[in-house]
């Protein structure tokens, strides 16, 4: 896997990280150590989860060898579609919570980073250095975090989801490349 694609694929899952950086930043003013702490444990989440899933993916790659292609492009298509799944969802009653709280951050971190586990399990079916991998994810998301916190306290609105629906498409993207390289068709 190439370096552009291990990208593409850490942008693609830091944007659950940039739209939830970018809302809550809006609601309340950070200081630069709040920002700089939201976007490092976004970060390390979101590299290490691919390492726990790449562990699992690869302990069973033997036994599904075959379908392994299709399965990296299932889960990065189920990703990508509850990506876009959520631009279409609307807020409502939506209540304050502040971030700053460590146990608030550590939540969303474990639950923005999901997809991330999921995308490592993908990641043992086929050939990927994962401690790269997972190094590339983490700084990417380190960076989109710390942008979407700064443009959200910089702005009054900006929409989040639209950042949701792009990760989602190029995550779908590169499971069908993934797919396609492997059926010979690209």
């Amino acid at each position: 896997m190439s370096f552009l694609e291990i990208f593409l694929i850490g942008l693609g899952l830091s944007m659950d990280c940039f739209a939830v950086s970018l809302s809550f930043s809006t609601c309340g003013k950070l200081e630069w150590k709040d920002v700089l702490k939201i976007s490092l444990f976004f970060g390390i989440f979101q590299g290490l989860m691919p390492v726990i899933g790449w562990l699992i993916g690869s302990s069973f790659q033997s036994l599904i060898q075959a379908v392994d292609h299709w399965l990296a492009f299932g889960i990065l298509a189920v990703i990508g579609l509850r990506m876009i799944s959520q631009f279409f969802v609307h807020e409502t009653n939506r209540k304050f919570t502040d971030i700053r709280k460590t146990s608030v951050l550590l939540t969303l971190s474990v639950a923005t980073s999901i997809d991330a586990l999921a995308t490592g399990i993908s990641f043992g079916f086929i050939k990927v250095n994962i401690l790269e991998a997972a190094s590339i994810i983490a700084a990417v998301t380190f960076i989109v975090s710390l942008i979407g916190s700064r443009l959200g306290v910089k702005s009054t609105f900006i929409p989040a989801k639209w950042a949701e629906l792009l990760g989602g498409i190029v995550l779908i993207g590169i499971g069908t490349k993934i797919l396609l390289n492997h059926l010979g068709i690209m």
